[in-house]
């Protein structure tokens, strides 16, 4: 039989040790400068928002890597360190995603409505929601007791003025959502009002000045749910970080800084293999992913499941959201086999900017669907978040055109 001899310049074991070596003082680096600045991630300060950043950014590389090479590494410990990686991964998500969330669909709103306003008041409630979440859950709550009084009185009275009207305004708001949902879709897909042809029509002043009414107040609503959720998002990683959990974590990362545990063979074995498996996984859920009714211009079903009163996410969504989960994986083995510094490619860059902006859109309808489920809004406000829900879920589908006309033309281009 014929000996096989393998190239001697191909990436073995040792170059996944020195990545891992490399992320791993990353993340000590990076928690260093994190206790320097207070541990106040949500302040808004460049230093904080950076270590927070390379925390995460760290966390989820050892954490792929370890699943990606998990035959190179030592079994057990492998398995005992990734999902407390996974965890500790999500809990330093959530504040941020909250705030993104939250300026997102205050701009969104301010769009939508064409209210001059609406700039500066995102800017002035993701700036209050920063400030209040360093100073921790209690001052988060005493600062925002007049705001969200405020809030609940105008909901509550926009509540009491349509309850006057009669039995008939319980419904309401639900049809509002709807009728925005519709009113939003006919408006981005461009289509011409019923029985009529041509360039897509304005839409009715009617609908402009109730979008206009209910813009406040939706965006009030958003405000105090995602703030709430953001708060109890930055109390939870503060006492995530400061628990024994967070602790034997860092503690094993940091022998990571100067001892990988590969296995007897993995030095000589090299790292190719592994992750071709890595990208053929991509390839193949790229190649099922549900283009035919989830890539449609109007995707009527999506809109519609959003709505309805079962908060599960959409089924639709979870394919891409995977594809997403193995392009990181793909690129992250990319950099343990050429390093942080080698070659970019483009086609997965515009590919991963294509379904992040899925995942905020998607997680930004689900938001807007949730606000519209508050019991006893106005009408107004229903119909304000019902637009606001259709523009997030057709954001979605720009996102998936975006992602396969790039991934695609990519791929015809390379030889």
């Amino acid at each position: 039989m014929a000996q096989q001899h393998l190239d001697p310049t191909a990436p073995t074991g040792e170059a996944l040790a020195g990545y891992l070596r490399a992320q791993a003082t990353e993340f000590l680096r990076a928690l260093r400068l994190h206790r320097e600045t207070g541990g106040a991630t949500g302040n808004g300060t460049e230093d904080s928002v950076d270590a927070a950043r390379a925390l995460r950014r760290s966390v989820r590389r050892i954490s792929g890597s370890l699943h990606t090479f998990r035959p190179l590494l030592e079994t057990e410990w492998s398995e005992s360190l990734q999902p407390e990686l996974a965890w500790l991964s999500g809990t330093l998500t959530m504040e941020h995603a909250y705030a993104a969330r939250l300026e997102r669909l205050l701009l969104a709103l301010h769009r939508l409505s064409g209210a001059t306003v609406f700039p500066s008041q995102a800017r002035a409630a993701v700036a209050a929601v920063s400030s209040t979440a360093a100073a921790g859950t209690d001052a988060v709550v005493g600062s925002r007791a007049n705001a969200t009084a405020n809030s609940r009185a105008d909901v509550a009275a926009g509540g009491r003025a349509n309850a006057a009207a009669g039995s008939r305004a319980a419904g309401a708001g639900h049809a509002d959502v709807a009728a925005g949902s519709r009113a939003a879709g006919a408006a981005r897909v461009g289509a011409a009002a019923p029985g009529t042809a041509g360039p897509p029509t304005p839409a009715p002043t009617t609908d402009r000045g109730n979008l206009t009414v209910g813009a406040a107040k939706a965006g009030a609503l958003l405000e105090r749910q995602l703030t709430l959720a953001r708060t109890r998002a930055h109390s939870t990683a503060l006492q995530a970080l400061g628990s024994s959990r967070f602790h034997a974590v860092a503690d094993k990362i940091a022998v990571l800084a100067s001892e990988v545990p590969l296995t007897p063979t993995a030095p000589t074995t090299p790292l190719h293999p592994l992750a071709t498996a890595a990208e053929e996984r991509l390839t193949d859920a790229i190649t099922a992913l549900p283009l035919v009714t989830a890539g449609s211009p109007y995707n009527a079903e999506a809109l519609i499941h959003g709505l309805s009163p079962d908060p599960s996410p959409h089924p639709q969504d979870a394919p891409w959201h995977q594809v997403r989960l193995l392009l990181r994986l793909h690129r992250y083995a990319r950099e343990a086999l050429h390093g942080t510094g080698g070659p970019i490619d483009v086609r997965l860059l515009t590919a991963g900017q294509a379904l992040d902006r899925h995942r905020d859109a998607s997680e930004a309808a689900a938001a807007a669907a949730s606000a519209a489920r508050t019991p006893r809004i106005a009408p107004a406000t229903a119909y304000a978040l019902g637009v606001l829900h259709a523009d997030q879920r057709h954001e979605v589908e720009a996102a998936r055109f975006a992602f396969q006309q790039s991934w695609q033309k990519q791929a015809v281009s390379t030889p």
